[in-house]
Formats: C-alpha cells, structure tokens, sequence
C-alpha cells in the first residue's frame, strides 16, 4: 500500500513519520506506484517538480539519468534521510531525438505518425538515493516496432486522452499496444519502471521486493 503525501508547498520539508513506508516514490506517476504495488513494495509517494529541460549536447541517455537523478535528489531534499528515495524517467528516442511529451493534440498525432511502421527506443532511468546520500543508478532501453498506424488511428488514439501526459504519446499498457509489433527489452521499463533494474537497486540500499 502506497501513502500520498499532499502539501500546499510542494517544496517544504516533510517531517510526518513514516514507519510504514520502505522507500519514497519520487514522481506523480500512477503507473510507477501501480509497478511497485506489483512487486508488493510498501512506499511513500511525494510529487516533485523539477526542469526538465535537456541540455545543449546532451545525449538521450545522459538526459534522462540525469532527470531520475534531479527527481530523487527534489524528493530527499523534502523527506530527509529516514527513507531511501526513488527517481526516475521515461523518454522516447526515434534517430537519437528525444521525443517528450506532447504539447498539444496535433503535436500527439504528429509523433504517433512519426512512430508509425518504425522502430524506436524506450529508454527508463532509475536513481535511488539511500539514508546516507549515496546514489545509484541504472538504464534500461528497449526497442519498440510500431505497425503502419493511419492518421484517423492516431486522431482517434489521441481523441481518448490517453497519450496526452506520455513520453512518445502512447502508453505501452493501453491501447497503444494494439500499435506495438515488436517489444524487445522491458514491458516494465516501457511502461514506466524497469522491475529488475529497480530491484536490483534497491537491494543495494537494503530494501527487498520478496
């Protein structure tokens, strides 16, 4: 079970005792909790923002390891040392582009047409920052194959609601994955959160998923 914690100054310091929490969620995301639900992980979930803008000359990968770290390192700053934190973040890459999320609906059809009868990668990075201030992290990346995909298809996609706030547009566990031909690498990561990449981590800094 997961515990939200609210606060109408997103950047203020927690101080509530959390004995019931393993580790701290740094992200707003429901499909990272949904993955550490899966692994029977108890946590804490705390929404931190951050810039997110990537960086002249930065690679794709460096970008988003970079961005897991900024998320973990927001989230310690507002829980302190009593739990190890949690960062991390998806991109999409299509010929080395970093693909974010869209901005509007047309820039959404735009990308799922892009996507369309190609394939491009997923690429998920986590960072776990533990009670001493000692980080870890890992990548995982994947390669995903779209199908051809129509332009009334993608209206459509788009018109749901679901790609709106993914990176890529489209998200792996829902109708996009009538798109999707070809996975090789991690559901999990595609999705959201590498599982055994997060796993492995997490061993490191004392908290077991079993």
């Amino acid at each position: 079970m997961d515990k939200e914690i609210n606060s109408r100054h997103p950047h203020a310091r927690l101080d509530a005792p959390l004995p019931e929490s393993q580790l701290c969620l740094a992200s707003a995301s429901a499909r990272r909790a949904e993955l550490l639900r899966q692994i029977n992980l108890r946590f804490t979930t705390i929404h931190c923002d951050i810039d997110e803008t990537q960086q002249r000359g930065e690679s794709a990968e460096q970008y988003c390891l970079r961005l897991s770290q900024e998320k973990a390192a927001a989230g310690r700053e507002r829980i302190g040392h009593r739990l190890p934190v949690l960062g991390a973040d998806t991109i999409v890459i299509l010929n080395r582009q970093t693909l974010g999320k869209p901005r509007s609906s047309e820039e959404a059809v735009a990308m799922l047409l892009r996507l369309g009868n190609r394939t491009h990668q997923v690429a998920t990075a986590v960072t776990i920052i533990d009670r001493k201030g000692e980080s870890y992290r890992d990548i995982s990346v994947s390669q995903v194959t779209f199908r051809a995909i129509s332009h009334a298809e993608a209206v459509r996609y788009v018109a749901s609601g679901e790609p709106l706030d993914k990176a890529g547009a489209y998200a792996i566990q829902g109708v996009a994955a009538l798109f999707i031909s070809h996975l090789e690498g991690s559901y999990s990561g595609v999705m959201g959160l590498p599982l055994y990449e997060t796993a492995q981590l997490l061993a490191k800094v004392g908290v077991q998923a079993l």
